[in-house]
């Protein structure tokens, strides 16, 4: 029976013709450009957003609404993607893709249709996200395990070279989508992926083909609620924990941020206990004996916890000083500053499609251990470069972070799944996202946090003193001084001016040149730059840490395996053959693989003219 349905999957395989995996590579492209487009069109857009409802987002009530609004299709998106790629292998994986692009399309519908206003149009604003989360969790899941099922093992550090390009060069064109549509009006900023969403469900559900290995079995209702559970509670306290509390800056003193925390770490080490236990579980802790998956999944990890922040913190820095101290006017700043960051875009764009074409050749290892080590090199030169910089060095410098990711993403990512079995590739999938989405949220409240306590040491005395020599009275001066960095960093991310917003009607009772002054774009930039370079500091600190260590586990995955792929249209005698040595049609078999033979298997090693030795 084993080797019938493995027959049946190299039929199916046959069947798709030689094009098939341009047009599954083409698809999910779309469908991860489209996902990552939605997860940062929103930054940019989010002052014509709020204006659109009427709501102030920087009032003390409002800015959980504000984080919640951006925070909440990463933390959804994060949380669901591995029960989503678990039921790609149960269910057929371009079934759940397909399901994705359906979610996705009809939540950007409803978002666009907002007509309320006030809180009641913000709550229903960040329902609708946390739908298209959904429906992103569902895209992130299954379309590398559908590439990794099209795709032979030596093509498919190219394919996922291309698939990653679309996800990074979509959090960019996001941004400057956001600020081109949202003056216009708000609204277009979510019926942009209307009809694409409708355009690739319809070409998802005719043209993809479930080629990949099926597995039906139990779902593991446990691992999924603790799972969840765990990691919704780690994120949302994460993202509480950047708001202000009791006096403090910000809220890691807040009991519910804390019992959040530590609620959902206790939440996963039970999960964890679980998963060793369940027959078919959620989360596949054995894949993490395979020395490539788990290496490969810490550097993933470590390097987005290294670029996560990244992008925020280079957001503020332009629009904070750098545009204003060069002419830009405050309201003009969110736009320009995505404009600022192409290089940022186009070193990746130069470095991750050759890097996966070359890995694919000479294997993964130089390109990510280089690639990390080169991330690391670029957050060294942006900490040794001065706040009011010469555009040229900094282009440059960013173009060098991105070049270096480029060169990392693609062939950490095939180096993983060419490491997996063909029939787990759905859950190794959605694992690998799971690190990676979460570990963006954990950036971006580091960064944030690193940077809150550097502005914390400075920021009071620098505006204290600021205020007093432009003439505002000295208690208002020492109240406004000591109200939470956070908000200043909100406001200069939202393209408000932050001293307008802070200073209100004081601004009337200054003579008209202090006003000018103090309300006008060189203000405000001299006064935090010398704060904000402590908090850069901190923060580039901790991501030229992350980075070196993504390069040290990158080093560990191994050496490079002259891997044994069975392929399905290789026939019914290979894939028959493969059944009764108990491999999966498509799995890798590595000499790691052949060391600690799972139960039912056979050892046996790589022979010559890559055919596979048996015993007798």
């Amino acid at each position: 029976m084993a080797a019938n349905s493995e027959v049946a999957a190299g039929r199916a395989a046959g069947q798709t013709g030689p094009h098939y995996k341009w047009i599954a590579l083409s698809n999910t492209t779309l469908g991860v450009l489209m996902a990552t487009i939605n997860q940062s069109i929103v930054l940019i857009a989010l002052p014509d957003i709020f204006r659109g409802i009427g709501l102030n987002p920087l009032s003390p009530g409002n800015t959980s609404y504000l984080l919640w609004m951006f925070m909440g299709f990463l933390v959804v998106s994060a949380v669901l993607v591995v029960s989503f790629g678990r039921l790609g292998d149960m269910f057929g994986r371009v079934r759940m893709y397909n399901m994705g692009f359906a979610v996705f399309s009809v939540a950007s519908i409803f978002l666009t249709l907002t007509w309320m206003h006030g809180t009641a149009g913000a709550m229903w604003l960040i329902v609708w996200r946390v739908v298209q989360g959904i429906g992103g969790a569902f895209l992130f899941a299954n379309s590398t395990a559908i590439l990794t099922d099209a795709f032979p093992s030596n093509q498919r550090g190219t394919a996922l070279g291309i698939n990653s390009i679309a996800a990074i060069a979509g959090s960019f064109i996001g941004l400057l989508l956001g600020g081109v549509l949202g003056p216009v009006n708000w609204h277009y900023v979510f019926l942009v992926s209307a009809p694409i969403g409708a355009f690739g469900t319809v070409w998802a559900y005719f043209m993809l083909r479930d080629i990949g290995t099926r597995k039906h079995a139990r779902m593991d209702w446990w691992g999924n609620f603790l799972f969840a559970a765990g990691l919704i509670a780690i994120l949302a306290g994460i993202t509480y924990g950047l708001l202000p509390y009791g006096g403090h800056p910000m809220g890691w003193t807040n009991p519910w941020v804390l019992a959040g925390i530590f609620g959902g770490v206790a939440a996963l080490i039970l999960f964890g206990f679980v998963e060793t236990r369940v027959a078919e579980p959620l989360f596949r802790l054995s894949l993490f004996r395979i020395r490539a998956f788990a290496m490969g999944n810490l550097a993933n990890l470590m390097l987005a916890l290294g670029r996560g922040g990244m992008q925020f913190m280079l957001i503020i820095w332009l629009q904070g000083i750098w545009l204003p101290l060069h002419g830009y006017s405050f309201s003009q700043t969110p736009l320009w500053a995505g404009i600022y960051l192409v290089p940022l875009t186009i070193g990746f764009l130069v470095s991750a499609p050759t890097s996966g074409v070359l890995s694919d050749r000479f294997g993964a290892k130089a390109f990510t251990v280089g690639g990390a080590l080169l991330t690391a090199l670029s957050f060294v030169l942006l900490l040794f470069l001065p706040v009011d910089f010469s555009y040229w060095v900094f282009a440059l410098i960013v173009a060098l972070n991105g070049f270096g990711s480029g060169l990392f993403t693609s062939p950490n990512r095939a180096e993983m799944m060419n490491a997996v079995p063909a029939n787990q590739r759905g859950a190794a999938g959605g694992m690998i996202a799971t690190f990676m989405n979460t570990a963006f949220v954990l950036s971006i409240g580091i960064f944030f946090s690193l940077m809150v306590a550097g502005l914390s040491r400075s920021l009071p005395s620098a505006m204290f003193g600021g205020l007093t020599a432009q003439g505002i009275p000295a208690p208002a001066a020492h109240a406004l001084s000591h109200l939470p960095p956070i908000g200043v960093l909100f406001a200069a991310f939202l393209g408000y001016n932050p001293m307008q917003q802070l200073l209100g009607p004081l601004l009337s009772h200054l003579p008209y040149a202090h006003a000018a002054y103090v309300a006008g774009r060189e203000f405000f930039p001299h006064l935090i730059t010398a704060p904000f370079h402590d908090g850069l500091g901190v923060a580039f600190a901790f991501a030229i840490a992350a980075n070196v260590i993504a390069a040290i586990a990158s080093l560990l995955t191994g050496r490079r395996k002259r891997a044994l792929a069975v392929h399905e249209s290789l026939g019914s005698e290979m894939a028959a053959g493969a059944a009764e040595g108990g491999f999966e049609p498509g799995e890798l078999v590595s000499p790691d693989m052949v060391a600690e033979p799972g139960p039912g298997r056979r050892e046996r090693g790589p022979g010559p003219a890559g055919r596979s030795n048996r015993p007798a």
